[in-house]
C-alpha cells in the first residue's frame, strides 16, 4: 500500500484509460504551506483563491474529485498543524485537533506551482468568513489530497448530478475532457442551485454537453429529474453517473444507478445541519487512512461517501 501511495499517478491514469467503475487510489498525504496570490469572484456567491508555492509541484492531484483540507488555527489563534510521517506517507494529527475544511481542487498546475480553490460563500461559516478576508500574500496550510476516486474516460455517455458545491469538480473534468468531441461522447448535467447568480459559474463549452439548472427553492428535485432523464436507449454498461452535492439530495441516485446497472460515483459533499468534524481523509491517527477499506469493495461500481466527505459546507 505504501508503494502504491508513493506513485499514484500511473494507477489513476491506467484506470481512467481502461478501467470500469470507480476505484480508490491513495496518495502520499502531505502538509504544505502555500501563499494566496490572487482572489477572483467567480460568481457573487463563489470566490476563487489561487494558491502558489514550490511545494505544489510535488502535490498529487490526478482526478477531478480530488480535494485538500484547509487547516485553520485553534480557537486561541495558535497552530497545531499535523506533521508528515515519512514511513506511512501520511499525516500525524495531534490533540487538540485543529479545525479543517475540505475543498475540491479546481485547477492544479504543478509546472508553475499553482492551484485554485473555489469557495462557496456562506456568511458565518468558518472557511467562508476566512476566504472573504484573506488577502494575497497571506499563507495557507493545506493537508492532502488523501487520494483519488478515479473513474474511466471510456463510457459513451455521462450523467452529472450536482449542486453548486460540486461545480468545481465538474468544471475540472470538463476542462480536461478534450477527448469528448473526438469520440462522440454525450454528457447530461443537472445542477441544483439556490440563487440565480450561481448559474453564471463559468464552464467550458463542448459539443455533446447539455446542462439543466434546477432552483432548489421548496426542496430539491435533483434525484427525480435525473431519474427521468432520457438516456437515448443506451446500454447501461455504457453510462456513468457522477453525483455530488448535499448528501440527502443525491442519496436516492445510488439506488437508481444500482438498480439499472449503471456504474457510479455518489459523493455527499455536505449535509444539512452538519459541521465537518473529522480529519479522516487526511490521516488522523484514530482512523485507518487506507480508505478503500471504509466501504464494501463493490465501490468499484458504486461509491457513496454521504457520511464523511463534508466538502464546501462552510
Amino acid at each position: 500500500m505504501t508503494q502504491d501511495r508513493a506513485n499514484p499517478g500511473p494507477l489513476v491514469r491506467a484506470h481512467q484509460s481502461g478501467g470500469r467503475g470507480t476505484v480508490r487510489v491513495p496518495y502520499p498525504v502531505g502538509i504544505r504551506t502555500v501563499r494566496v496570490v490572487s482572489r477572483t469572484e467567480v460568481t457573487p456567491r463563489m470566490l476563487r483563491l489561487t494558491l502558489s508555492g514550490p511545494e505544489i509541484a510535488h502535490l498529487h492531484s490526478h482526478a477531478c474529485d480530488d480535494h485538500v483540507g484547509v487547516v485553520f488555527p485553534l480557537g486561541d489563534g495558535t497552530r497545531n498543524d499535523p506533521t508528515y510521517n515519512p514511513e506511512r506517507l501520511m499525516l500525524d494529527w495531534h490533540q487538540p485537533m485543529p479545525p479543517m475544511r475540505k475543498y475540491t481542487i479546481r485547477r492544479h498546475d504543478p509546472a508553475i506551482g499553482e492551484l485554485d480553490l473555489d469557495i462557496v460563500l456562506h456568511p458565518g461559516g468558518l472557511a467562508s468568513d476566512w476566504a472573504v478576508g484573506v488577502q494575497p500574500g497571506e499563507d495557507v496550510v493545506l493537508a492532502g489530497p488523501p487520494g483519488s476516486l478515479a473513474f474511466p474516460n471510456t463510457y459513451g455517455h455521462y450523467v452529472f448530478a450536482l449542486d453548486t458545491t460540486a461545480l468545481p469538480a465538474f468544471a475540472r473534468w470538463l476542462d480536461e475532457a478534450d477527448w469528448l468531441e473526438e469520440r462522440g461522447v454525450t454528457v447530461q448535467v443537472v445542477v441544483d442551485h439556490d440563487h440565480d447568480e450561481e448559474t453564471a459559474y463559468p464552464l467550458a463549452v463542448r459539443a455533446g454537453v447539455s446542462i439543466e439548472w434546477l432552483c432548489r427553492a421548496g426542496g430539491s428535485q435533483l434525484a427525480d429529474t435525473v431519474a427521468e432523464l432520457d438516456l437515448g436507449g443506451r446500454d447501461a454498461s455504457d453510462v456513468f453517473l457522477f453525483a455530488a452535492g448535499e448528501a440527502g439530495d443525491i442519496k436516492p441516485l445510488r439506488r437508481w444507478s444500482k438498480e439499472r446497472g449503471i456504474d457510479s460515483l455518489v459523493t455527499g459533499y455536505w449535509k444539512r445541519g452538519a459541521v465537518e468534524l473529522d480529519h479522516e481523509d487526511e490521516g488522523a491517527p484514530d482512523h485507518d487512512q487506507d480508505h478503500e477499506h471504509d466501504h464494501d469493495h463493490d465501490h468499484e461500481h458504486d461509491t457513496d461517501h454521504d457520511d464523511h466527505d463534508h466538502r464546501h459546507d462552510e
